[in-house]
Parts: structure tokens; sequence; C-alpha cells
């Protein structure tokens, strides 16, 4: 019996975590990261306010889940096309980048506004999915500079997404030109390709 409550109490909390995740996604997809309040949520979901740090440790747990749904929608758009050789490769992936930036603007946004606390590091989990992420980058990459140590390929893609990233915002803030956010396609492509090019072949 004991085991029965036990396992009763266990799904229970995993309904909770699931609408609460649900509702969450749903706010921040709608009206950005800063529309979250935890009051607000435990109201829409229908839980007492406590109930929240039950299912997560903190709102940050909860923010960092959002977070990971985000990067398996995103990491579903890179892949949604035919590779090809290594420089078109990620000229396809950025403007699959661009793409999904545009389509889920708040949702994408509040990957990069969320902040942990000083000294919290980010678990194990979400970096291992973030880091799967960069691998995208890391494979044509490889194919470009095929004698590239691994440790020289991740400082490479982090370093390419970093630059698309910056265009990307940049340019869907129209902070460099009022008409940047037209020019972004042309931009992405100029930039990938003379960064590929310059790419040490040796």
């Amino acid at each position: 019996m004991a085991q029965d409550s036990e396992t009763k109490q266990k799904t229970k909390k995993e309904r909770l975590r699931e609408r609460l995740l649900d509702a969450a996604e749903a706010t921040i997809a709608r009206d950005g990261l800063a529309a979250l309040k935890a009051r607000d949520l435990a109201a829409k979901v229908g839980c007492a306010l406590g109930a929240i740090y039950t299912a997560f440790d903190d709102l940050d747990e909860l923010i960092l889940c959002v977070g990971a749904r985000t990067m398996t929608r995103l990491e579903a758009t890179l892949a949604d096309g035919a590779k090809s050789n290594g420089a078109d490769e990620l000229q396809r992936l950025a403007l699959a980048y661009l793409r999904y930036a545009r389509s889920e603007e708040p949702r994408w946004r509040a990957l990069f506004e969320h902040r942990l606390p000083p000294g919290k590091p980010v678990p194990d989990w979400y970096a291992s999915q973030r880091d799967r992420l960069f691998s995208r980058l890391e494979e044509p990459l490889a194919r470009l500079t095929p004698k590239t140590a691994p440790a020289e390929l991740r400082l490479q893609a982090r370093t390419l997404f970093s630059a698309v990233h910056g265009i990307v915002m940049l340019g869907l803030e129209e902070k460099l030109a009022a008409d940047a956010a037209k020019t972004l396609e042309k931009e992405l492509t100029y930039f990938v390709a003379t960064m590929a090019k310059g790419l040490p072949r040796a």
C-alpha cells in the first residue's frame, strides 16, 4: 500500500510538472520571459503557489525545462533539410536558425534572456542538449577542415554560432539599419561564405 501511495504521489507530481511546463511555455511563447510570474502561473494551472516548488526546485529549473523544449524545436528546424557539402550546409543551418528566430521570437529570445544566479552552474542535462546543437555546426566544419582537432572544431562552432546569433539578433532589432531585417538572409549568406573560405585547410 505504501508503494502504491508513493507511485500515485510521483504520478501527481509529474502531471503537475507537465501542466506547469505547458502553461509557462505558452506564456513565454506569447509574451516573452518577462511575463512569466510564479503567482500568475499557479493561478493559471489552478495550484497553490508553493506547489510550484514541490514540482521544481525553483523557477530557474522550470525556465530551463522550457528552454530545453525550445532547443528541441530549434533542433528539429535545423534538421529539416537535406545535408550538403560543408560550406553550403553551414549556410543552410544559419538560414534555418534565422527562420526559427523569426517564427518563434519570444521563445527564442527567452533562451538568452534567462540568467542563472551567480555561482549556480548550468545543469548537466541542459548543457548536454545545448552542446548537441553545437555539434550540428561541428559536422560541416569537420568536412571543410578534416585535419582540425576536435577541441578546435568546438571552438570554431561556438565562434560561428556567436557571430550568426549576433547578426540575427541585431537584424531583428534593426539596431544597425531601419531595414536590417530585410537584408538578413544576404548578410548571413555573405558572412558564412566568407568565414568558410577563411578556414585553414591544412
